[in-house]
């Protein structure tokens, strides 16, 4: 039982040599300066012997000590193993970075059906949440982008359906008109998520390709963000072009209509994939976070599926 007993005493032993003084040591411990001179003094009372004294380069150890000293600090560097593995620092951490559309539409409203499930997990997504912000690599990574190679580590979420997308009341005027008259004298809006996608075409090409009549399909409001430029639909500002990937709820509570049949639809060339941390995976959160994120990314699949036919699922 010595080693527990005095296991504090130790640690402060072996960081004060590490460091080469009390006041490093206690900026690693979070405590001060005096208080690992006590922890160090109560082991040198209990075992009747010096086992530091102060060298030119800093704290040295006694030569009683010495030989001690190596094996204390392969012990020392076995707990940091363990710690690493065991992710003590953190507890039920989970990091993670992603798109701020697919944060805020898609990953936040479904994590309160996960942490029903494990509420003792906690998450810190793009800096915010429950666990507090670190300087670290993320446990996990959501982009959107060009589809990776099988192999490349990357788990394929699920591409996305772009259709146009309006109002309930601005979708009602428009089906009042003729299929060729049905754009002109509507604002159009025109979201800039899709722009490096060579599969998604701009208001201008979509009009073209399905010989509609509008006059300046390039004018209007451009957005960034999917999440503004549906704040802007659901105010009845206009029309835009939007993936329903990531605004399943909104269609589901008939918020927004899509004027145009789904064959109008264009499947993304780029998807929305996860890239999780292979020593990351040795926990066992982060396994669990990785089943749930593959299975719920299979039903908005299923559910895109359903709505935009099966050319690019």
């Amino acid at each position: 039982m010595f080693v527990l007993s005095h296991l504090k005493s130790l640690q402060a032993l072996q960081l004060a040599l590490r460091c080469g003084s009390l006041k490093g040591a206690a900026a690693r411990l979070a405590i001060t300066p005096a208080a690992v001179g006590q922890r160090v003094k109560a082991l040198e009372d209990y075992l009747g012997m010096e086992l530091i004294v102060r060298g030119r380069s800093g704290l040295q150890p006694t030569a009683a000590f010495a030989q001690a000293l190596a094996h204390l600090d392969a012990a020392f560097r076995e707990l940091d193993c363990v710690a690493d593995i065991l992710d003590m620092q953190r507890g039920h951490e989970i990091h993670i970075a992603a798109a701020p559309d697919f944060a805020e539409l898609w990953l936040q409203p479904r994590l309160k059906q996960f942490k029903s499930l494990h509420p003792n997990i906690r998450f810190c997504i793009n800096g915010e949440g429950e666990a507090a912000i670190r300087i670290a690599p993320m446990d996990c990574e959501i982009s959107f982008g060009p589809r990776r190679p099988a192999g490349s580590g990357e788990i394929l979420l699920f591409p996305d359906f772009v259709v146009p997308i309006a109002s309930p009341e601005i979708s009602q005027r428009l089906l009042r008109l003729s299929r060729r008259e049905r754009l002109e004298g509507f604002p159009l809006l025109h979201l800039d998520f899709f722009k490096d996608d060579p599969a998604v075409p701009n208001w201008s090409a979509w009009i073209k390709r399905r010989r509609l009549r509008r006059t300046a399909p390039d004018r209007g409001i451009r957005f960034q963000r999917t999440s503004r430029a549906l704040e802007a639909v659901l105010a009845g500002a206009g029309l835009t072009l939007c993936g329903l990937a990531l605004i399943q709820a909104f269609v589901a509570d008939a918020s927004v209509f899509t004027p145009f049949p789904t064959s109008a639809g264009t499947w993304t060339s780029h998807a929305f994939q996860a890239r999780i941390r292979s020593d990351a995976l040795v926990r066992p959160q982060v396994r669990q976070f990785r089943d749930w994120l593959v299975k719920e990314s299979a039903l908005t699949k299923e559910w895109l599926l359903r709505q935009g036919g099966p050319k690019r699922a």
